[in-house]
Parts: structure tokens; C-alpha cells; sequence
């Protein structure tokens, strides 16, 4: 399976110019919205949104040239106990790798790219965009 060949882990974009609004009222959808916004400002092209299998949902799927990127997108409000970016747990990475892999199944074309998971985390007005951010496979 696509995984290898990928860039360094954990690459961190504190991205402050140009950057989308985030959400007002923290909420998935605006959130994606944003994001989605971020990432082709910064090259990237949608592959799929809202994908849902049996087990997880992937946010975002996109193409960082020939990388294919899984992205989860995470909002919070800054009175939460735990940030946009520790709330993606074990338990969380293992559903969006299970997805993956069934949309990799799904969509053979993609199978053989280069695979990243990146995630873009809202901490009430702060935006973080973490390439790499965990490894899948």
C-alpha cells in the first residue's frame, strides 16, 4: 500500500497570512469550509469530501501534487478542556486509517501515490495546519 516516500513528520504551518476566518460559532462544517479554503490557496486539490464508510468519515481527501493527503479537521472552542489537535486520539487515527484504506480500496487509482495525513486544527481563532501529523500505515 502508498505510504513510503513521504516528506519529514510533522511538519507545522502556523499559517497567519491570508488565512480563512475560523469559524464564528465552532462547527464542523465551517470549519471544513475554511480548511478546504486554506489548503488550495496553498496548491492542494480536492480528490473527495465527507467521505463515510462503516467505522469512520474522512474530511477532506486531496492532492498535494502526486501525494494523496487525508484531511482531518478539528474545531474547538477555546474553553475545551482539550485542544482541536489532542482530540484526535488513538481511537480517532485508527477510524480515519481504517477509512482510508477502504477509499483506497474504493478508488484504485489512488493506491499506488504517496499518502500523508495532515490534520487542520481551529483553537478558537488560532489555525494550525500539521503535515504529517500521524503516521497510517
Amino acid at each position: 500500500m502508498a505510504g513510503h516516500g513521504h516528506p519529514p513528520r510533522s511538519v507545522l504551518r502556523a499559517d497567519r497570512r491570508q488565512r480563512p476566518e475560523p469559524p464564528e460559532s465552532v462547527n464542523g462544517a465551517a470549519a471544513e469550509d475554511a480548511a478546504l479554503r486554506l489548503l488550495e490557496r496553498r496548491g492542494l486539490k480536492l480528490v473527495a469530501r465527507n467521505v463515510r464508510f462503516r467505522g469512520g468519515e474522512l474530511d477532506l481527501v486531496m492532492r498535494d501534487g502526486s501525494t494523496l493527503v487525508v484531511v482531518e479537521v478539528r474545531a474547538r472552542s477555546p474553553s475545551r478542556y482539550a485542544g482541536a489537535l489532542e482530540s484526535i486520539d488513538a481511537r480517532k487515527r485508527g477510524r480515519i486509517v481504517q477509512a482510508t484504506q477502504l477509499f483506497l480500496a474504493a478508488h484504485p487509482q489512488h493506491a499506488e501515490r504517496p499518502l500523508r495525513f495532515d490534520v487542520v486544527a481551529y483553537d478558537g481563532s488560532d489555525v494550525q495546519w500539521i503535515e504529517n501529523a500521524f503516521d497510517g500505515f
